[in-house]
């Protein structure tokens, strides 16, 4: 049985995600903390950031907390804020832009494993 766990926020430490400059990422809940199925992590996007085109071999499911920022999905680009959800299929093209003062963050949810991104650029 899965026990319960309650993890504070000034326990997360965040790292900054190789394939993207200014993008940092926070594992907040995961297979390392005893969930058996997902892992939710907390993204942050730094004003002027880019992360390049790529895929993934996992869904994504994302919500936006704070800021403004452009996602592209596939052939098309949303504006995305605070309030905003976003599914994105395994092996689905995507990137992410702020072209804001503010950083951007959202929380996104992944089956436990393997989510290495492959660039396409």
């Amino acid at each position: 049985m899965t026990e319960p766990l309650l993890r504070r926020g000034d326990e997360i430490e965040y790292e900054t995600v190789a394939a993207a400059a200014g993008l940092e990422k926070g594992v907040l809940i995961a297979d390392d903390h005893g969930a058996p199925n997902f892992a939710i992590r907390r993204f942050v996007l730094e004003p002027d950031a880019e992360v390049p085109k790529h895929t993934n071999d996992v869904e994504h499911e994302q919500y936006v907390l704070a800021g403004e920022y452009t996602v592209g999905l596939e052939d098309e680009e949303y504006e995305v804020e605070a309030g905003d959800s976003l599914l994105i299929p395994a092996g689905a093209v995507h990137w992410y832009r702020n072209d804001g003062d503010d950083p951007g963050a959202f929380i996104c949810a992944v089956p436990n494993g393997d989510d290495e991104i492959d660039l396409l650029e």
